[in-house]
């Protein structure tokens, strides 16, 4: 027996009974191993590894430390070297974090079920009681079945509670699919807990005694783990606010939707109007038509007008309409500099705030619907600053499937925030009706077009997996750090697309083809959609600077060219129609080229049916 007992080829002494401490990084333990060794200790390299194991002596027994581990596996050096550690041992001390035990008792249910004498040393009470959570601390010793002994060891309160209670070590409640599967691989190893490795698939045991043909539960087995789990905590874990700080409360009420949402709301207004208004309309206007637009424009101009004239194309790409050293450097650096510094500046103080996430667990359950999980939020928020800065964050989701959807729904129907100002000064005078009619349609198709994607596209979409920090005042140096890498990376990979953009569009435009592109959407514009003629430049135009389309449209109004209806119908087209040359040139480097193309295609699509079906009701 125990011929394959790693610890055997540890420096301790091999008759002593050995009590090994177990829990999640960050929970404690050391404090625990100081208090049961003293300054007994000695530290060995675990064979083949550069980990070290400390152990050190508590009466006639061996203490022996882990690192700290989520669970027991093969994953990398520490998970192994805990797990060979903990295979052998004859008392296990598991420390758990008390403030998050929810997350602790998976590894405690594991150590259940692999059979070993377990002792629970629930710690960091304190953290509990200033949170205004209450533990049942008999119910949670009854469904482990274990002793559960609660401490704040750095205080040193439950530390003498926890060594008397070693001797009243014993086996917890093992899961039932695991009792049900232990004994038919039993026979092939030393011990319980090496079984049970078998059973949840560990390739480096099943090797160690050479075992094939068995059956591997692993997806099971922590599937009724989690459960169980999520079972003992709604049992034994009581949220309250007796005794919780203002930030735990304000925390609480974040999370509810009848709380939660107003808070959301007023929050996506500061924003708004930090973003949205001083941003993008006051900043810009200095940065983009002063500093941009004036003398860096008249420096380009005067420089190289005189050697390059206007008509030649190689005047045209340099310093035309949509030049590369005219448009492009005006756009970028006056423009959307500014605005992906302002929100990423936002987004740093919600996220190190600790408000972020309970954002995304808030809005978890609706973007479920959609095919989403809370955790697209993020894009979905930053798309209302600008969609390629957002298209970029989809990055965060954690499937294909998920990007998709998400990377759909943002350039379908998320209207940045320099087409934003121009939209709310179009409909403004219009009356809150009109308003109205524009923001149902624009959220209708949103909701419609996730909700038809989440049940036709392929695969499944990820939970949402995250952990919610405690609500803290956001540390500067952070912020600022996170603002300026975040806004470092954009500009380094948007600007150079945007300028691929520019030199397209600008050939287009000196060929002609621009033109012919305008006069082909004339029919459409004029028979379904009820506009005039020239409302098929602003859409083109849309396509260079969704602002420029909506400011085409703007022209058009002081014009008499549109009447209210034409005006709603108009912007409806214009916002789901496809996002600004810059994010479709991220689309396209984002996804795949038949992904991008079906996005592309899919929101002329539905822009011209949606707003024409409109056009049919209301002119």
């Amino acid at each position: 027996m125990q011929c394959h007992n790693m610890t055997e080829k540890i420096d301790i002494n091999k008759e002593a009974k050995k009590i090994v401490l177990v829990g999640n990084p960050n929970v404690g333990k050391s404090v625990f191993f100081n208090a049961l060794t003293g300054s007994y200790v000695d530290v060995s390299n675990f064979p083949g590894t550069t980990v070290d194991i400390s152990s050190g002596r508590y009466k006639d027994m061996v203490v022996m430390d882990t690192p700290g581990v989520y669970g027991v596996s093969s994953f990398n050096d520490e998970e192994r070297v805990a797990r060979d550690v903990i295979l052998y041992a004859d008392i296990i001390l598991n420390v758990v974090d008390a403030l998050h035990i929810e997350r602790d008792l998976f590894l405690t249910q594991q150590i259940i079920d692999m059979g070993k004498p377990v002792v629970v040393a629930l710690n960091m009470m304190d953290d509990v009681k200033k949170n205004g959570i209450e533990i049942d601390i008999d119910k949670l010793s009854q469904e482990l079945g274990v002793p559960v002994i609660p401490t704040v060891a750095v205080k040193g309160e439950g530390i003498e509670e926890v060594k008397e209670a070693l001797d009243r070590a014993r086996t917890g409640n093992r899961l039932p699919i695991v009792e049900e599967n232990l004994r038919a691989v039993r026979h092939m190893v030393d011990e319980d807990s090496e079984a049970l490795l078998v059973l949840e698939e560990d390739e480096n045991i099943i090797a160690r005694h050479n075992i094939s043909g068995v059956k591997g539960m692993r997806e099971q087995i922590y599937q009724a783990r989690r459960e169980r789990v999520d079972e003992i905590v709604k049992k034994v874990v009581h949220h309250t606010n007796r005794g919780a700080s203002f930030s735990v409360k304000l925390g609480r009420w974040m999370l509810s939707p009848l709380t939660g949402i107003p808070i959301l709301l007023v929050v996506l207004w500061l924003v708004y109007e930090f973003v949205g208004v001083f941003v993008a309309q006051t900043v810009v206007g200095w940065t983009e038509e002063v500093i941009m637009g004036e003398y860096y424009y008249e420096f380009i101009m005067k420089t190289l007008e005189p050697l390059l004239g206007t008509e030649s194309l190689l005047a045209q790409l340099l310093i035309g309409e949509f030049g590369v050293l005219t448009m492009t450097p005006i756009y970028v650096f006056g423009l959307l500099l500014p605005l992906v510094v302002g929100f990423y500046l936002v987004l740093s103080i919600m996220e190190d705030s600790g408000y972020l996430p309970r954002v995304a667990v808030l809005t978890d359950r609706s973007l479920n619907l959609l095919g989403l999980n809370g955790r697209a939020i993020i894009p979905i928020i930053l798309g209302f600053g600008c969609v390629t800065m957002a298209t970029i964050t989809t990055r965060i989701l954690g499937s294909r499937r998920e990007r998709f959807i998400a990377t759909m729904l943002l350039g379908l129907a998320i209207p940045c925030s320099a087409q934003l100002g121009v939209i709310a000064g179009l409909l403004g005078p219009l009356g809150i009706k009109m308003a109205a009619l524009y923001v149902s349609v624009i959220f209708i198709v949103f909701a419609l077009t996730g909700t038809l994607l989440n049940k036709v596209v392929p695969g499944k979409s990820t939970d949402l997996m995250i952990d919610l920090p405690p609500l803290r005042l956001p540390r500067i140096e952070n912020v600022l750090k996170k603002t300026y890498v975040k806004s470092k990376v954009f500009i380094t990979e948007a600007g150079p697309l945007f300028l691929l953009g520019a030199v397209i569009i600008t050939l287009l435009q000196y060929t002609g083809i621009l033109d012919l592109i305008a006069n082909g959407f004339a029919p459409i514009t004029e028979g379904f959609l009820k506009l005039p003629r020239e409302t098929a430049v602003a859409f083109i135009m849309g396509i260079i600077r969704r602002d420029f389309g909506a400011a085409g449209l703007n022209d058009m109004v002081s014009r008499g060219l549109l009447n209210s209806s034409q005006v709603v119908v108009a912007l409806i087209a214009i916002t789901l129609f496809v996002p600004c040359i810059a994010a479709i040139m991220v689309i396209f480097k984002e996804r795949d080229w038949k992904e991008a193309l079906l996005i592309w295609l899919g929101s002329f699509a539905i822009s011209f049916l949606t707003a024409g079906i409109v056009a049919q009701v209301i002119i």
